[in-house]
């Protein structure tokens, strides 16, 4: 389990692909890997992976066909700035918010558009997911937990949510470098999925 802070910037050191659309890759990562283990769990751009080999600052990870389906993490290529956390321990403060490493859908940026002191960003939002996220929740985009400023329909019918990003969190995160078009990896709140679960079975009553 994650929060959603992240805790550095590492960077992708190499990737090998496999027979079957499996890879594996490996992380730079001097923070990540100071106490890291064998079976460690890492989140790499908000999907949770699994240490497999250390070797000095850097870690490797085995990545399932199915991660890269349905996550941005095949599309990186060698040298690329990722979001680094490690599992939380039980005795920290929860920063952010509970996030399990799983990816949801894959957003493309709409837009950025500055403001006084912040960036807001709009995301597309694919309809599965739509009814998973609301004002003032939470939200996770490439591994950072952040909270939720609107939400709406775009003309086509479509369904977007917006995020407003402080400095810190641009200077410090990839998101700050992510421009109109790129693709992020989003995870919606726990909850909400437990939630909407409960009312599609229609266990509230």
């Amino acid at each position: 389990m994650f929060t959603g802070i992240v805790e550095e910037l590492g960077s992708l050191r190499s990737i090998e692909q496999f027979p079957g659309e499996a890879a594996a890759i490996w992380v730079t990562g001097p923070l990540a890997v100071s106490d890291a283990l064998i079976g460690s769990s890492v989140s790499v751009n908000g999907v949770c992976l699994t240490v497999t080999e250390l070797d000095g600052d850097a870690f490797r990870a085995d990545v399932m066909r199915e991660t890269l389906i349905h996550s941005t993490i095949g599309q990186a290529g060698v040298g690329d700035a990722l979001n680094l956390e490690r599992a939380v321990r039980a005795d920290t403060r929860l920063g952010g918010h509970i996030v399990s490493g799983h990816v949801d859908a894959v957003a493309r940026l709409m837009s950025r558009e500055p403001a006084q002191r912040w960036e807001v960003f709009r995301f597309d939002l694919a309809p599965p997911q739509a009814q998973q996220v609301a004002l003032k929740g939470s939200i996770t985009v490439d591994g950072v937990s952040l909270t939720v400023s609107g939400v709406g329909e775009s003309d086509d019918g479509g369904h977007w949510f917006e995020v407003s990003l402080i400095p810190t969190t641009l200077n410090e995160t990839t998101l700050g470098s992510r421009q109109v078009g790129d693709q992020v990896n989003i995870e919606t709140d726990v909850l909400a999925k437990y939630v909407q679960r409960l009312v599609e079975n229609g266990s509230t009553r």
